[in-house]
């Protein structure tokens, strides 16, 4: 099983990094974490007809933003989303006339599926809201006998610390500088990330989801990587491309 990361930018695109986006590939399924504009690149890993889930953590626009690109794909599967509560609603608005190819028309079938408590899945996947300043949910999925772990956007939260439970990946976002947090704004700084990690007791945590104008260097993802590994040494920054077995 392998992780590629599309996207590893939170808010908006730069040079070093699209808004994010990572794909798993196992032996019997491909499952993308979010759509920002790292999506457009699924298809040069997507080869075979693999069943193909999404899952969408929320949908604030640098997590979606890549939707407007579906048209380019043409998987003869189709992709399934999953995603919170309201997203039949909020995609239906988004993935249509005047801002792109409406989802009836495009030339891979989309099949949208909310996320509640009762939801059935065809992976093994457990999902809980984070805290966030919008309803976010994290996810847990066990593929092949591992456990990966998906919180990008939240602060610290008793939630996060059961998806992150004895993971064998953890990918956290980081979308705040060592020592910076906002209440109204919830999301992740290195030390955070790390402590997660270490409470969770998970195996490897991966650091993406980094907010463009404040990770504006690969320079700057390296010393996030440095100050989380003080706390937790197994962490690694993601960057865009970047490819992980697990």
């Amino acid at each position: 099983m392998k992780v590629i990361f599309l996207g590893t930018n939170g808010w908006y695109d730069t040079e070093i990094g699209n808004t994010v986006c990572a794909l798993i590939e196992t032996k019997n399924e491909y499952v993308i974490l979010d759509a920002g504009v790292g999506l457009y690149k699924i298809d040069k890993y997507i080869k075979t007809k693999k069943p193909i889930y999404l899952f969408l953590s929320h949908f604030h626009l640098d997590h979606i933003s890549g939707l407007h690109i579906l048209n380019k794909f043409d998987f003869s599967q189709g992709i399934n989303f999953y995603g919170p509560p309201g997203m039949k609603k909020y995609l239906s608005r988004v993935i249509n006339k005047p801002y792109t190819v409406p989802i009836r028309k495009t030339k891979t079938k989309i099949r949208l599926n909310e996320l509640h408590k009762k939801s059935l899945t065809p992976i093994n996947v457990e999902f809980r809201k984070l805290k966030h300043s919008s309803i976010c949910y994290g996810f847990r999925f066990i593929l092949e006998g591992k456990s990966i772990a998906y919180c990008t956007d939240t602060g610290l939260c008793d939630n996060l610390f059961t998806l992150a439970r004895d993971a064998d990946l953890l990918i956290s976002g980081c979308s705040y500088k060592s020592g910076q947090r906002d209440k109204s704004w919830p999301h992740l700084n290195p030390q955070d990330a790390a402590l997660a990690a270490k409470k969770s007791r998970a195996k490897k945590l991966v650091l993406t989801h980094f907010t463009a104008n404040l990770y504006s260097t690969i320079a700057s993802r390296k010393n996030a990587q440095k100050q989380a590994k003080k706390i937790f040494n197994n962490t690694f920054a993601a960057f865009d491309n970047m490819k992980m077995k697990i």
